[in-house]
């Protein structure tokens, strides 16, 4: 996956994926399959998320911690059945993934790392459904879903997902039929001004909408609680990786918490750049940020000292100076992710 494609830019790839429709190959990102009697349920004592709160056909955001309550990996899990779960975790993480899960796994589960076996695209934005239909492939199932299909005899599960905030689908196919699932796609989506988007646009488009990237808003120094990420926590169920480092944190309140941050001038916001309140004080750092095309000014998403709270007003350094930032809760976008 490049950072951007030659023609385009990352700006021109970002304004297609908003306001027409983009195509990523994220194929870098990892596949594991849990297989045997039990494994959802396998599965559901490892990942933070409550697998008994979907049914087969649906996937779940889920994470794997460490011991501290930090976050090894996040990822999503779809669910084929009480016996089979997909997952697909960071290309960076899936073999640690992988083999966590291995040891931990009863006899008759299996843990498998197909990362090479399938590739992924995403089409993401407003026009996504029609380049899709075009090819008579489903649209229009709910967020957080999956279907099988086929495309001229080539197996595909499309998938209602993404890393965008805009309406999407992500398919997963066999490796070797990727090339010419990609072109039909791209050929479909030419009438709708259909843009090749890379590492740069996803980048810019994720950190609108406040998600997470792991090794920088999410890590294993960085937990759930203090990424805002709570939601993604079965806190009622009995165990998972992790539990009880999450449970204390969350009953005691964590000490830093992930805010967003938007420029008041000019300023453009790097990962590291410290943040400092009115006094000078250092109170965090950032750990995403970038310049927001749609906003046209700069974002970023950063872990700050918790009595820190909205409106309040912080400075960042950059480059040598000292640039006004106002504290925020994302997305800094409307989504459109779950519009028809």
């Amino acid at each position: 996956m490049p950072l951007e494609y030659a023609g385009a830019g990352v700006l021109a790839e970002h304004a297609a994926v908003r306001g027409a429709v983009g195509l990523f190959d994220v194929s870098h990102l990892g596949k594991i399959t849990v297989a045997g009697p039990g494994a959802a349920g396998f599965l559901n004592r490892c990942g933070t998320a409550d697998l008994r709160k979907i049914q087969p056909g649906q996937a779940q955001y889920t994470l794997i911690c460490n011991d501290d309550g930090g976050v090894i990996d996040d990822m999503i899990a779809y669910l084929n059945g009480p016996d089979d779960v997909f997952l697909i975790p960071n290309a960076g993480n899936c073999a640690e993934v992988a083999r966590l899960l291995t040891d931990a796994a009863p006899a008759g589960v299996s843990i498998t790392n197909e990362h090479d076996g399938h590739a992924v695209f995403a089409i993401q934005g407003p026009h996504s459904d029609q380049v899709l239909a075009d090819r008579e492939l489903p649209t229009g199932h709910g967020y957080m879903s999956f279907v099988r299909a086929e495309l001229d005899g080539v197996p595909l599960t499309v998938c209602r997902t993404g890393y965008t905030g805009e309406r999407g689908y992500e398919l997963v196919t066999p490796s070797a039929h990727a090339g010419a699932v990609w072109d039909a796609v791209v050929e479909a989506g030419e009438p709708y001004g259909i843009q090749l988007a890379g590492l740069g646009a996803r980048d810019t488009l994720r950190t609108e909408m406040g998600y997470p990237l792991h090794g920088h808003d999410i890590s294993p120094d960085i937990s759930p609680v203090q990424a805002r990420l709570g939601w993604a926590v079965g806190w009622k169920k009995d165990a998972f990786f992790g539990d009880a480092a999450l449970r204390a944190e969350r009953e005691a309140t964590p000490n830093r918490m992930l805010w967003g941050l938007k420029a008041v001038k000019r300023g453009i916001p790097r990962p590291g750049m410290l943040v400092r309140d009115a006094d000078g004080h250092e109170i965090g750092s950032i750990t995403s940020g970038t310049f927001s095309p749609t906003l046209k000014t700069g974002i970023a998403l950063a872990l700050l000292d918790a009595r820190f709270s909205v409106d309040e007003q912080v400075e960042v350094e950059v480059r040598n100076r000292r640039e006004p930032f106002i504290i925020t809760k994302p997305p800094f976008v409307t989504p459109g992710v779950r519009e028809p």
